[in-house]
């Protein structure tokens, strides 16, 4: 009860022109429907699931759908939430959603394949055993092919990692950021957490092209200016160098993610980045105009 469990993952294209993450979420944590309803008492996640689709480009189309238990199939390699659906076989992971846009409910659909030369099978523990975070797939190839709103296709690399947790976020952290770089010789993950008992920690992974564990580097911390709802932006990356913002993907009053280029470990970067106020997040009016930006399914 009151927790959460999401599966994600992100494609870059080859050319830097296209991007697109999915995240399937049970127990949608950005919900302020699910947090009304944890604050009324203990509340079973499965009522609060989706599916997030964003896809980048020359046009961004954004879709999250909140749907109810009853849409919700869960099994050990496949997960469906309502018309979408994550299945893996083997280490290959295909993802089809087909789902509406919000708040314009136009159609976004299409089909994803993550391709990993190999899994990374072990989880690491954000906060005292309460949440815990997976980093399933550090590279992988991605194909994605769009049918909605129309027709188009792009490669590149891609990334897939999962959350679980027991409790709100809001509840453990305060803010946290995240970032994925891939490199020409394999990936570099930072995952940097600020908790309510005033604890801090900073993660740093990093992985070969076939997501073996190497050393990891020593990165320093770069401001990257707030967005423009004022929420702060920081990285990581080589002492001495400065990470270039390409793109704000999403910027909305509690999260941003953007599109970096950077230089890590000795070598020009290309990275997925996320900063995330839960302070933010769990303020009321926050929640009053999430509703705008989603859509939900009785």
């Amino acid at each position: 009860m009151d927790g959460y469990a999401w599966w994600y993952l992100d494609v870059l294209s080859d050319d830097g022109c296209r991007g697109l993450t999915v995240i399937a979420m049970i127990g949608n944590v950005f919900s302020p429907f699910y947090a009304r309803a944890r604050r009324e008492g203990p509340t079973d996640p499965r009522r609060f699931s989706a599916m997030n689709v964003a896809l980048y480009g020359p046009a961004d189309h954004f879709s999250l759908t909140e749907r109810p238990a009853g849409a919700v199939v869960a099994e050990r390699d496949r997960l469906l939430i309502g018309p979408s659906s994550m299945e893996w076989r083997g280490s290959e992971l295909t993802v089809r959603f087909d789902e509406l846009t919000s708040p314009m409910g136009r159609p976004l659909s299409g089909k994803v394949t993550l391709t990993p030369s190999r899994l990374y099978g072990e989880p690491v523990d954000l906060g005292e055993g309460r949440h815990t975070w997976w980093p399933i797939a550090p590279r992988a190839r991605a194909i994605v092919e769009i049918d909605s709103p129309r027709k188009l296709s792009f490669e590149g690399v891609g990334y897939a990692d999962a959350n679980r947790g027991s409790e709100p976020l809001e509840t453990r952290f305060s803010r946290w950021t995240w970032s994925r770089s891939a490199t020409p010789t394999g990936s570099v993950i930072t995952y940097d957490v600020a908790r309510r008992d005033g604890t801090e920690s900073a993660t740093t992974l990093a992985f070969d092209n076939d997501n073996r564990p190497v050393g990891a580097p020593h990165l320093t911390e770069i401001d990257l200016g707030a967005t423009r709802w004022g929420i702060p932006r920081s990285t990581r990356v080589d002492a001495e160098s400065r990470p270039a913002l390409v793109k704000t993907l999403e910027d909305t009053p509690f999260y941003a993610r953007s599109m970096l280029a950077a230089r890590v470990g000795g070598e020009n970067a290309v990275a997925v980045h996320e900063s995330l106020s839960l302070d933010r997040f769990a303020s009321r009016w926050v929640q009053a105009l999430i509703p705008f930006r989603m859509r939900v399914v009785p």
